[in-house]
């Protein structure tokens, strides 16, 4: 069983009541939801769900991991599983995944378990190696506290991490919603 529609947009609605200025922001994914694909799938296009976690250490850095197909440095993450039952399931999924920090070791900031610290819609370009085209993920965030202790990279798409402070996270609005934790 995977994340099922309805979790996606009880994620979202939980999102947008704490932060109702971003309407906008995440509208191509409110206009998905209205449809019949199912935004969990790689296959859906033009826009699928993914999540990343937003892990920070005792001294305030993030973990940023080098992403080998999209050569960029950004919050470990990735495409939501069959088997994940919530999106904040796959986020720790994946933190666990990319970097080797065990889901157990992972703690949320209040109420950040049920409302993601950001929705970030970015496209994706096409990736001819995997016969994807051009796309949009709809990036769900949860934040975690975490211990900087060893970090294990998963060498087929991560090339290397770092702790950084939050001003090199990806993207302005994340810079801004890490500062609040």
């Amino acid at each position: 069983m995977t994340v099922s529609r309805d979790e996606i947009r009880a994620v979202l609605d939980r999102y947008l009541a704490a932060h109702p200025g971003r309407v906008e922001d995440v509208a191509p994914l409110t206009d998905a939801l209205a449809g019949d694909h199912d935004l969990t799938s790689r296959k859906s296009l033009p826009l699928h769900v993914t999540c990343s976690a937003a892990a920070i250490n005792d001294a305030g850095q993030v973990l940023m991991i080098h992403h080998r197909a999209l050569n960029r440095w950004l919050l470990p993450g990735g495409h939501v599983e069959p088997e994940d039952l919530s999106l904040y399931g796959a986020a720790l999924r994946e933190l666990e995944e990319e970097t080797g920090i065990p889901w157990q070791h992972a703690v949320s900031p209040p109420a950040h378990d049920i409302v993601p610290l950001d929705v970030d819609i970015h496209e994706i370009p096409a990736n001819p190696v995997k016969g994807e085209p051009a796309h949009w993920h709809a990036d769900f965030r949860f934040a975690f506290w975490v211990k900087a202790g060893e970090v294990s990279i998963q060498e087929e798409e991560v090339s290397a991490f770092a702790w950084r402070d939050r001003s090199a996270l990806p993207t302005a609005r994340l810079v801004e919603m890490a500062g609040t934790i």
